[in-house]
Formats: C-alpha cells, sequence, structure tokens
C-alpha cells in the first residue's frame, strides 16, 4: 500500500529541511521516529468494562492492539493498587505511524468543534511534540452510537529532531495544522 506521508516526507519534507537549516547529509534531517497514543481511564480501578471498551476504541482508532498500563505504586487517597491496570497505550512505528498520522491530520483534528489548530507550545525542549484529544469521537471509525463515555487521549510525536524548531518545521510541512498567531 502506497503512503502518501511516507512519500511526501522522501519528496518534499526532507528537501525543505535540508534548505532551511543547512543539512549537508539526507540523514541529518530529522524524521518522525513513533507515534504513542495513550489513553488513561482512571474509573477503571471501580470497573474493568471500562477498560475494556477504552481498548476497543483505541484498536478501532489505530488497528492495532493496546498495551495495558499499569499503576506503578499503591496510592491509598485514589484506592489505587500496585499493578492495577488504569490505562493503554499503543505505539505506531513505520507504515502505521505514518497512516494514522495522516488520518489524524486530515480527517480527525478537522473535525473537531471551533477547531483553529493545535498549540505549538507543546514541544518538550527535545524535539517531540505532544497533543491532548479531548474526545475519541473525532476519528471516523468510532461509530457514535456504540460509544459508552467520551474519553479522551494524549498523542505523542516521538522525532529525531534535536530542537523545537526543527521538529515544529518538520511537523508543519507533514500537514499539521498548527494555530496561527
Amino acid at each position: 500500500m502506497s503512503l502518501r506521508l511516507q512519500e511526501k516526507y522522501e519528496k518534499e519534507v526532507v528537501p525543505a529541511l535540508m534548505d532551511k537549516f543547512g543539512y549537508k547529509n539526507i540523514m541529518q534531517a530529522p524524521k518522525l521516529e513513533k507515534i504513542v497514543i495513550n489513553m488513561g481511564v482512571g474509573e477503571a480501578k471501580d470497573n474493568p468494562k471500562v477498560l475494556e471498551s477504552a481498548v476497543n476504541d483505541l484498536t478501532i482508532i489505530t488497528g492495532q492492539k493496546p498495551v495495558l498500563t499499569r499503576a506503578k505504586k499503591s496510592i491509598a487517597n485514589f484506592k489505587l493498587r500496585e499493578n492495577m491496570a488504569i490505562g493503554c497505550k499503543v505505539t505506531l512505528r513505520k507504515q502505521y505511524m505514518y497512516e494514522f498520522a495522516d488520518k489524524l491530520m486530515n480527517v480527525a483534528l478537522p473535525r473537531v468543534r471551533d477547531f483553529s489548530g493545535v498549540s505549538d507550545k507543546s514541544f518538550d525542549g527535545r524535539g517531540n511534540y505532544s497533543l491532548g484529544i479531548k474526545e475519541q469521537l473525532i476519528f471516523p471509525e468510532i461509530e457514535y452510537d456504540k460509544i459508552d463515555k467520551v474519553r479522551g487521549m494524549d498523542i505523542v510525536f516521538v522525532t529525531t529532531a534535536n530542537t523545537d524548531e526543527e521538529a515544529k518545521e518538520l511537523l508543519r510541512l507533514f500537514g499539521m495544522p498548527f494555530a496561527q498567531k
């Protein structure tokens, strides 16, 4: 299957990055390494079925089975025990990563209500970008009637960029809709 975003990276993004940052070698250009999608389900400690539906949603969205995340230590105030399942996450690489990024940027994000672009302040200083989504309904695969609760998720774009400026330019060239100032 032809991957539109991967071809765009090779044909358009790399030359543009080499021009802008003055790289001498193609391998110096930053690239997307992986995308991690995390869904924290706090109410799973009381009702394990909730976690099951979160896993199903994430499987439908990404096309890959999520791994359960567990509590590292017990916290009495939260009624949380060590090793209790409290969320799920998926790490996407290679073609799955490009497919998801394409779907997110071109289909899902424009479906957000009152969408004016994503924040450009969510870089971590090492070239990675984090994005929070309030509801899973923006993805076209999720059927409105079949969800039990609206859940959000965190999406992290891990790049090989050394600086935030390089990472922002990489994502902008990919088509990430950053908010205009």
